[in-house]
């Protein structure tokens, strides 16, 4: 397995999925077989495991050690691996960077805790000893994922700072506030730092409104299906050739739609349907508490696909771009 020691994140980072067999076990071989798929795309700068895509609620933490371990022994040798710490404890996360940081992994992606949903983002010194807690146990860098502040999981812009300015490892973050004012004032402030931190977009919904306001890449789940079309766009939008970047956008727009429908929640459950349909995987089953669709949404997305031109071999070349 190659090391990454000078990692920096930022470009596309796609978030992978998890195959599960219908006996909601741990399916590696399908789960390897979507890895190969996802990192042999041209212009990735890492991919990330143990995230919501890869419904990380719903596994313990021995089963996120083996699903980095695959990871590891099927695309570590090319691309680096962030992993995410998802976890409503301190100690419980100190625990999953420590793994992380053994196994391999050359990153990692720290969710904010749950139970910070109950009032903590008046105590912002429970952020900042979390965050202490991973930093503690790794020098990896940590992207720092930043929620929408109506969930009561944001960080206060002033607490973000804090934690920028008192825990260097954190060199970027993942940028779903939801808020294009604030999120533009992340990208414009954040970007401009002494030393700079990443913002990597997951605002997949409003993707090139996004990258143009700025953002140094992108961190999302949507890669798991279209990260070819991610990478044109970012790459089009990088260079300023916004025709091209429309163009590309025309493409993503009707996967955008369907993927990020309510109920929000179904978002990566839609996308496992998708890889199915299109043969990358053999089946599309999900832990609970997330349930199978219903036939009619999946004739949408079936819709949605045809209509991004994206068939069962996979997306168009992007050469055709």
């Amino acid at each position: 397995m190659k090391r990454f020691p000078a990692f920096e994140p930022r470009g596309v980072i796609p978030a992978t999925l998890l195959a599960f067999r219908d006996d909601l076990s741990i399916d590696e071989g399908e789960t390897r077989r979507h890895l190969r798929h996802v990192g042999a795309v041209r212009g990735l700068s890492a991919i990330t495991v143990n995230g919501h895509a890869s419904e990380v609620h719903a596994c313990s933490f021995e089963e996120q050690k083996r699903i980095l371990a695959v990871s590891l022994e099927e695309v570590g040798d090319s691309l680096p691996l962030v992993n995410g710490v998802y976890a409503d404890g301190g100690l419980e996360a100190a625990r999953i960077a420590r793994m992380a940081a053994a196994e391999g992994a050359s990153a990692l992606l720290v969710f904010p805790q749950n139970s910070m949903s109950m009032g903590g983002q008046l105590r912002p010194e429970m952020a900042l000893d979390y965050f202490r807690r991973v930093a503690g146990e790794t020098d990896l860098p940590i992207i720092l994922f930043q929620y929408p502040m109506g969930t009561g999981l944001g960080y206060p812009f002033d607490t973000l700072m804090k934690i920028l300015e008192q825990v260097p490892s954190v060199r970027a973050i993942k940028d779903w506030c939801a808020d294009p004012a604030l999120h533009e004032r992340h990208i414009r402030t954040l970007q401009s730092l002494p030393r700079p931190v990443n913002v990597l977009t997951t605002h997949s919904a409003w993707l090139m409104a996004s990258l143009t306001m700025g953002a140094n890449g992108l961190l999302s789940g949507a890669g798991s299906v279209v990260a070819d079309l991610q990478v044109a766009l970012f790459e089009a939008v990088q260079a300023g050739d916004l025709v091209r970047a429309r163009r590309i956008n025309d493409r993503l727009y009707p996967m955008q739609q369907a993927f990020y429908a309510p109920p929000f929640l179904d978002m990566h459950n839609r996308m496992k349907e998708c890889l199915a349909m299109l043969g990358r995987l053999d089946r599309a089953v999900v832990r609970p508490p997330l349930m199978k669709l219903p036939p009619a949404e999946i004739e949408r997305l079936r819709a949605a696909m045809r209509e991004a031109g994206i068939a069962r071999e996979g997306a168009l070349p992007m050469a055709a771009e």
